[in-house]
């Protein structure tokens, strides 16, 4: 069965929640330890926070993202690679909620959204490689990109 996709009937109360959820992202992404971009990641399933993620390094690794030259390292991990592998852990899952991203996800974590089954996806910052919202797309992810202004 397909969960709808808006857990509020009233669009006015949604976008009130999709608001608040954001703000809750950003000062999740202010715990990353990256210098380049601190990104964070939420997932809501029937109106509860069922888990979080910022970017940043594997757990036991140095919390450096960038290397000397101030480049990325190849096994920093996105914010809403986190929260999905966090839900994974847990006793729940993410079939039918909503991940709430400060920016949107590339196309490798797309695809770790499509097989876990997020219905929403709500963003602020588009990532510079449209793909990952197209894959979602074609996914039948509802997509939701707030102004940053106004979050």
């Amino acid at each position: 069965m397909q969960q709808d996709a808006l857990v509020y009937p009233d669009p006015a109360k949604q976008e009130r929640y999709d608001r608040a959820y954001m703000r809750m992202a950003l000062e999740w992404a202010k715990l990353s330890h990256c210098r380049r971009k601190q990104v964070g990641a939420l997932i809501v399933k029937d109106g509860m926070l069922i888990s979080d993620g910022y970017n940043g390094t594997p757990t036991g690794f140095p919390n450096a993202c960038e290397d000397e030259n101030g480049l990325t390292l190849w096994y920093v991990l996105h914010a809403e690679a986190n929260a999905i592998m966090k839900v994974a852990r847990s006793t729940n899952d993410a079939r039918g909620s909503t991940l709430y991203l400060t920016h949107s996800p590339c196309k490798e974590c797309s695809k770790l959204i499509l097989q876990a089954g997020i219905r929403r996806l709500v963003y602020l910052h588009p990532y510079k490689d449209p793909s990952g919202l197209e894959l979602l797309e074609r996914g039948g992810v509802v997509l939701l990109h707030l102004d940053p202004d106004l979050a």
